[in-house]
Formats: C-alpha cells, sequence, structure tokens
C-alpha cells in the first residue's frame, strides 16, 4: 500500500499544535509523536488498546477550554469503534481524532487489517454521528489535517499512511510516571 509518511505528517501537525492535549494510542502513534518532540502535554498510552479515543473523550470533556487530539492506529480504533457514537452523542467542541491508516496490524505482525479492504473508518464515524469527517492519502491533502485543530468539533480524520519501517523511539513506558507527568503539565498536580 503506497500512502503517507507518516512520521512526516506527525512532525507537521504536531508543529503547529499550540497548546493542544495530545493522546496517543498504542505503537506508531506513541513513537511518532515522541520523536516529533515530546511534550509533558502529551499523554501515550500503553497496554490499553482501545482506549485512545475514549480516554481522549473524557480528557476533552474535562477541559473543555483546550484542543485535544487523539493519535490513534487503525487496528486500535477498530477495537474502540464504539467510542465514536460515544464521541457523537457528547458533541465535544474540542475533540480532534486523528487515524494513522496503513490498512495493518503493524504490532502483531504486520497482518493485512480491515481497513485494507472494504472498511471505511471515516464512513464508519459519519454513521456514528460525527458530522466533520475526512480522509487524506495524498501529501497535496495535508492541509485539510488543518480541521483537526481548527473546526468545531468533534473532526475524525484518517490519514492514509504507507507501513514504513521508521526508528523506534520509544517514550516513558510507566503509566503511574506518565500520569504524574501529564497532570504537572496541565496544572493539576
Amino acid at each position: 500500500m503506497n500512502g503517507l509518511d507518516r512520521r512526516e505528517l506527525i512532525s507537521e501537525l504536531l508543529a503547529r499544535r499550540g497548546d493542544a492535549l495530545v493522546v496517543t494510542g498504542l505503537g506508531s502513534p506513541s513513537w511518532d509523536c515522541f520523536a516529533a518532540g515530546d511534550s509533558a502535554a502529551t499523554f501515550y498510552l500503553w497496554g490499553a488498546m482501545g482506549l485512545a479515543v475514549p480516554t481522549a473523550l473524557g480528557l476533552a470533556l474535562a477541559q473543555p477550554e483546550r484542543r485535544v487530539l487523539c493519535v490513534t492506529g487503525d487496528g486500535e480504533m477498530m477495537m474502540g469503534i464504539g467510542s465514536l457514537a460515544v464521541v457523537a452523542a457528547q458533541q465535544p467542541a474540542n475533540l480532534g481524532i486523528l487515524v494513522l491508516d496503513n490498512g495493518h496490524f503493524g504490532e502483531t505482525g504486520r497482518q493485512e487489517g480491515m481497513t485494507s479492504a472494504r472498511t471505511d473508518l471515516a464512513a464508519m464515524a459519519a454513521g456514528a454521528g460525527i458530522a466533520t469527517t475526512l480522509t487524506v492519502s495524498e501529501p497535496s491533502e495535508m492541509a485539510q489535517l488543518a480541521a483537526l485543530y481548527d473546526a468545531p468539533g468533534p473532526v475524525f480524520a484518517v490519514a492514509k499512511v504507507a507501513l514504513g519501517d521508521h526508528p523506534l523511539t520509544l517514550p516513558e513506558r510507566d503509566g503511574a510516571t506518565l500520569s504524574r507527568r501529564f497532570r504537572a503539565g496541565l496544572g493539576v498536580a
């Protein structure tokens, strides 16, 4: 599968984050966000498959004055697909969700995933009731991802990315440490 370079995409996206809070799904989303520049305003999830969107939703509801960006993968989104209905019901104006979709299960051996064939995550998000959805697959379309920060939420975007081999850059993995660090970054330590 051809596609966007996910590390380049994340680097460009996070360079414009301002004071946005970021919640990452496990694997590539965490590695790529960390490689783009670590921040106490980034909460990395480890061992919580399917929970990036629900975590970001809770954060968006608790911090309505801050933009919240969730960066997750296609396999994790499929595992937590029901969370899109909850996002649609809650309608957090400050939530953006980006799915890095390489069409494979990268963490378990790169088997072909659901989105490599017929499954359309943006259509599923729209079907759940999220009004603003988009899919980007070409570099010329990447400017559309500004909606993740700028458009009234919830915003759901799928970036069709290449199955790449970027060097591993691993953030802290201890959940208690990450939680304390993130709370301190929020000023609620």
